[in-house]
């Protein structure tokens, strides 16, 4: 299976860069081709980066995918991570149509391996992390998928050529395989998870959570920024820049949680994405709204259109005094919301911490101790023991 993906899509490089070029000679990129020339770039420039950028997100998932196979090869569902990372590698860019340009059988090929492709993306929410159908309907249901699949993968015309669907049509049948995985990953996560397999599912929904996240940032960055319309060239730098930056984070969380590297740090990550993402997004607000506010109120007041540089400079100091405070407050509600149980053991141990400076009695320093891993690490049973006081050596041998 990677000799076939890797060899079709190396077969697809050249018309892939082809398919660049002449997309953008087309009449409808007439504004882009002017502003290219403003710029002093050319097209073959322009194709070639974003040739580059589909090539290096390919290339980082088959690298990716030998990572996995040579770190966890006795491992079935690492090696079933790994043979999807390298389907969708070979097939994230459309190399399906691009190699239909070439020869019909080629197209035929890239046809089956994309349909695989997206198989094996349904049965991973069914299999992950430990290779089990969990719960056990999802058995039964990666047998109808591979039932539903198979014509589609083998008879490419209609009514099984997935291009003629409609969008609707389309994102209910992606929804009819997705949404089961789901709720199958949660029930999995909350009733048969050990604790390693949780932080692996952490891992993947932090993955897929920034990657989708950033996407939905950067469409909403181009849709309301004046300057990044459609058609202009840095809307599609950016656009597709981002766009590849964040298709990889998927492939990334992927392999860690395969590899089970560093997973207990994905409580961190996850705590400081909560906190800074909500307090970039906060002081966005304050700031876009500031300036817009000062601008009307400086335009009812004096009829001008351009606010001063003061008011631009004032809002910019206002947003570095929040900085910090706004930060320790969304630290400490993230805490308490969402990590109770650690929140509530730093307390107490801040409190005891606080408390042993000033504590000259053995016995109740003993008590609070005894007290505090109790609650905070709420073992089976507690004990302490204190080794009993003994003379020197010396003062032994003189006794």
């Amino acid at each position: 299976m990677t000799l076939l993906a890797v060899t079709l899509f190396s077969v697809s490089l050249p018309a892939f860069y082809n398919a660049f070029r002449t997309l953008y000679g087309d009449d409808e990129y007439r504004v882009l081709r002017s502003n290219l020339a403003e710029l002093g770039l050319s097209i073959d420039i322009y194709a070639l980066y974003f040739f580059a950028l589909g090539v290096v997100v390919a290339v980082a998932c088959f690298a990716l995918a030998v990572i996995i196979f040579y770190r966890k090869s006795n491992d079935l569902m690492a090696l079933f991570t790994a043979m999807m990372l390298i389907l969708l590698g070979a097939t994230l860019w459309g190399t399906a149509d691009i190699l239909a340009t070439i020869h019909p059988t080629l197209g035929f090929l890239g046809n089956v391996l994309f349909v695989l492709s997206l198989a094996s993306l349904f049965l991973f929410l069914y299999l992950f992390p430990d290779g089990r159908f969990v719960p056990r309907w999802t058995f039964w249901l990666a047998i109808v998928l591979v039932t539903v699949m198979a014509p589609i993968a083998l008879f490419p015309g209609p009514p099984f050529d997935m291009k003629k669907w409609s969008p609707l049509v389309f994102a209910l049948f992606l929804l009819c395989w997705v949404f089961p995985g789901v709720i199958a990953q949660i029930y999995r996560y909350r009733h048969v998870s050990d604790p390693i397999q949780r932080q692996q599912t952490k891992w993947v929904v932090f993955g897929l959570s920034a990657a989708l996240t950033g996407l939905a940032g950067v469409i909403i960055l181009l849709a309301t920024v004046p300057s990044l319309k459609p058609g202009s060239v840095a809307a599609d730098f950016i656009g597709g820049t981002a766009t590849a930056g964040f298709a990889l984070l998927i492939p990334l969380s992927l392999t860690i949680a395969i590899l089970w590297h560093h997973l207990y740090d994905i409580d961190i990550l996850i705590n400081r994405t909560l906190v800074y993402g909500v307090l970039t997004a906060m002081l966005a607000v304050v700031y876009f709204g500031g300036v817009t506010a000062s601008q009307a109120t400086f335009h009812t007041l004096t009829g001008q259109e351009r606010q001063p540089q003061l008011v631009i400079v004032i809002s910019t100091l206002i947003i570095a005094a929040l900085f910090n405070p706004l930060r320790r407050r969304i630290q400490s509600f993230t805490d308490r919301r969402f990590y109770r149980k650690k929140y509530d053991a730093r307390k107490t141990l801040e409190a005891f911490s606080a408390k042993i400076r000033d504590e000259t009695d053995l016995d109740a320093l003993s008590d609070d101790l005894v007290g505090v891993v109790r609650e905070t690490m709420q073992p089976a049973h507690v004990s302490l023991w204190l080794r009993p006081d003994t003379p020197p050596k010396g003062e032994q041998a003189d006794q």
